[in-house]
């Protein structure tokens, strides 16, 4: 039986970094996990083989080969890809780290999500800074070489990238469904646990149960429930690698009806059990 791989999540940075980045594979067929979700912090996904599509706040767009995508902080994001072979490296910063190594100018064009495209001259040129990149960090996070390649590499983006227009006109925001759903949206966007059920979640948009479940899967392709368990798994994924709250605590956190519920939920959507997890990302560090 093969083990189910994380697709983007629960990749996150651990405490006191500037940022995280990692290789992600999978051969043909092999299973990986996905849901709309958002981060705490930015992220850049530089493809190497990639067939699907991404779904953002500017809409949607068909993904290729050596694609790059980037979604900023707190932004609503989903990937659909097909069983094909596929891989690419994830970067995760802090939205601070542009301000604090002096990058406002190139802050301006890391505003919004954006689907980016290369020549072929910069895509050698971007996969020479990735591995030089993955190299330092891997030696030191912390050293100024980790520091000034990461800046060189967003640097390089911003001046070379060119974004790939969407397939639909109108940007996922701005879409009357999630306006409408923004109150429940924003629960989750600031909180770990959401622990409202489908009633309490359509009155608070002042919407029938029933219409607010069909607008919701309409928006996150998934049923509210489905949803907030998915984010509640993907929170308890973020405590493991940035606190030291133990796996009873963190299931005692989020409102799991046990720690063993907690662990069976997190082993099924990950392939692999919290503390195996936890020593993963420790010993990675």
């Amino acid at each position: 039986m093969k083990n189910k791989k994380v697709y983007c999540e629960p990749f996150t940075i651990e405490k006191g970094y500037n940022f995280e980045v990692h290789r992600v594979n999978y051969a043909e067929n092999d299973d990986y996990s996905c849901f709309m979700h958002f981060h705490q912090v930015h992220e850049i996904i530089i493809f190497d083989q990639v067939d699907g599509v991404y779904f953002y706040s500017q809409g949607q767009s068909k993904l290729q080969d050596n694609d790059i995508v980037f979604t900023p902080s707190l932004e609503t994001h989903d990937f659909e890809l097909t069983p094909a072979e596929k891989s690419w490296h994830i970067i995760q910063f802090l939205p601070e780290f542009l301000e604090q190594q002096g990058l406002l100018e190139v802050a301006d064009c890391f505003q919004h999500g954006m689907h980016l495209r290369l020549s072929d001259e910069h895509i050698t040129d971007i996969k020479t800074q990735v591995r030089w990149l993955v190299a330092a960090y891997q030696q030191n996070p912390h050293s100024d070489k980790s520091l000034t390649l990461l800046k060189l590499l967003l640097i390089w983006i911003s001046e070379n990238a060119i974004s790939v227009a969407t397939e639909s006109n109108q940007a996922v925001k701005n879409h009357s469904s999630y306006l409408r759903l923004k109150p429940v949206i924003d629960l989750f966007r600031h909180q770990a646990c959401v622990d409202m059920n489908l009633d309490q979640a359509a009155g608070l948009c002042h919407l029938s149960p029933a219409y607010f479940s069909r607008m919701f899967k309409s928006v996150f392709r998934c049923n509210y429930s489905e949803y907030a368990n998915q984010h509640k798994i993907y929170s308890a994924a973020r405590m493991l690698s940035q606190t030291n709250l133990s796996i009873t605590d963190i299931s005692f956190e989020l409102n799991f009806s046990s720690p063993s519920h907690f662990i069976a939920l997190f082993k099924k959507q990950f392939g692999m059990t919290p503390k195996k997890y936890k020593t993963e990302i420790e010993s990675r560090i």
